[in-house]
């Protein structure tokens, strides 16, 4: 019985988590990643990510790890989501994104295949 009761607050805390994510449209673009918004020339890996107006807040951003999770296809198209997330730091801004997170290439290949281009995901800080 007991082990029910820790199955279920499991679950409903995990749902609760998964209903605090932000959504919305992920993409990505190539490298290479620098400059950036945030760090000029300075190297910050290849699991790194720009984000539009909705999350940049006049450059507070910056330097924010957020895991993105592909929760579905955008439109009509095959489920490209490999079921894994990945955590990203903000390097940069992207005012004319299609959705809050533009992913580099990199990360966007751990949570999607990218010939889908752009999927909808799931992220939190």
């Amino acid at each position: 019985m007991l082990v029910l009761i820790i199955m279920g607050i499991t679950t409903c805390s995990n749902l609760v988590a998964y209903a605090d994510l932000g959504q919305g449209i992920g993409t990505y673009y190539n490298p290479p990643y620098v400059p950036s918004a945030c760090y000029g020339f300075q190297d910050n890996g290849v699991l790194v990510a720009g984000v539009s107006d909705a999350i940049w807040d006049n450059g507070a951003a910056c330097g924010r790890m957020y895991q993105v999770t592909c929760i579905g296809a955008v439109g009509w198209g095959p489920q490209d989501c490999t079921g894994v997330s990945v955590v990203v730091k903000i390097v940069d801004y992207c005012p004319g994104c299609p959705g809050p997170i533009n992913l580099s290439k990199d990360a966007f290949n751990v949570i999607a295949n990218t010939a889908a281009g752009e999927v909808q995901i799931g992220y939190q800080e």
